[in-house]
């Protein structure tokens, strides 16, 4: 994106170190998870929603750069700071070090479902390629001080954007046996984060891109069949998350944010959060604005309103006021406590 702010980190100090009590939230947690406010470390994996750019063999994040590098906000498509940066920087509750190795245009596995180029870098290839050998183990790269556990950090990962949108035109009697096929080996992935220490994991399903102006401007079929393919992937994001509790009990704590729910709430009324209030377009997105803007509010007359009172920036990723809702939502869900019993 042409937008790269510069603005100054606001992180918040280390809480108390006393223990909370063992149910905080709607379910249970293990000993693996105390409060939101002692997690150190956040590991993300995902596409375009969530990348801002960061290259781990650049700059790590430190308490003074809590997400490595490039400057934050990074470059994201959001024309502002993503949901990861208002994670780490004004949601957070702690000095997070956020390790974010999501990629526009990821799917779960290129080999399943291509990507719009192929250098682009699948979870898969995020995980095994990146995650695995730069921050596990006795890797020089792993945070020394001090170095990870699961105790203090989260794994997070949006992804299925892409998966959807590149397969569901096939229809539901190829895309419900590829998805199969994408869930084993996304869970195999989990598995494999699971082997590697995390123990505290977030799940964010795929929001109604069937109202994207990509999708609309195709016609109602593409809008109801993309449709029932995101309920199909939501339902196996859901069932993911409860088998990995079922299957890990007594260690891992779970959580699934339903940026599908909150994504319509916006769409049908911006004022449901404070954050898009300001919202005056939901449906469309203006040209002059697609491909960034000097700044966040920037205004072209032509376009009516500032890009940041438009949902969309173009015609398929949303402005930064909906990134701060979906932040705000995981946070508030960390507070609460594991989602998933």
């Amino acid at each position: 994106m042409a937008y790269l702010a510069a603005v100054a980190l606001t992180c918040l100090a280390v809480g108390a170190n006393a223990l909370p009590p063992a149910s905080k939230g709607p379910c249970a947690a293990t000993a693996e998870w105390t409060e939101w406010k002692d997690i150190k470390h956040t590991f993300i994996f995902g596409d375009s929603y969530t990348a801002t750019g960061f290259n781990y063999t650049q700059a790590a994040p430190t308490a003074e750069t809590p997400l490595g590098n490039p400057a934050y906000p990074g470059y994201t498509s959001s024309n502002g700071p993503n949901w990861v940066d208002f994670l780490t920087v004004k949601h957070n509750a702690s000095r997070l070090q956020t390790y974010n190795f999501a990629y526009g245009g990821a799917t779960v596995d290129s080999g399943l479902v291509k990507p719009y180029q192929p250098t682009v870098l699948s979870v898969k290839q995020q995980v095994e390629d990146e995650f695995v050998p730069g921050y596990t183990g006795d890797s020089p790269k792993a945070p020394s001080t001090p170095k990870w556990t699961g105790k203090d950090s989260i794994f997070a990962v949006w992804i299925g954007i892409n998966d959807v949108g590149n397969s569901y035109g096939a229809g539901a009697e190829s895309s419900g046996p590829l998805y199969t096929q994408i869930f084993d080996l996304y869970s195999g992935l989990i598995d494999k984060l699971y082997s590697n220490g995390a123990r505290n994991f977030v799940f964010i399903n795929v929001p109604p891109v069937d109202r994207s102006p990509l999708t609309v401007g195709q016609g109602q079929s593409s809008v109801d069949t993309e449709k029932a393919a995101i309920e199909d992937w939501n339902k196996r994001v859901s069932d993911t998350a409860a088998a990995l509790k079922k299957n890990h009990t007594e260690e891992v704590n779970v959580w699934v944010y339903d940026s599908n729910k909150v994504f319509g709430e916006v769409l049908d009324k911006p004022s449901t959060y404070e954050q898009t209030a300001g919202l005056k377009n939901t449906t469309d997105f203006c040209a002059a604005y697609q491909n960034g803007t000097p700044n966040e509010d920037t205004l072209t007359t032509s376009c009516g309103v500032p890009v940041n009172e438009y949902f969309w920036l173009n015609n398929l990723h949303p402005t930064y006021p909906i990134h701060d809702v979906v932040a705000k939502g995981v946070a508030d869900a960390l507070k609460a406590g594991p989602g998933i019993c």
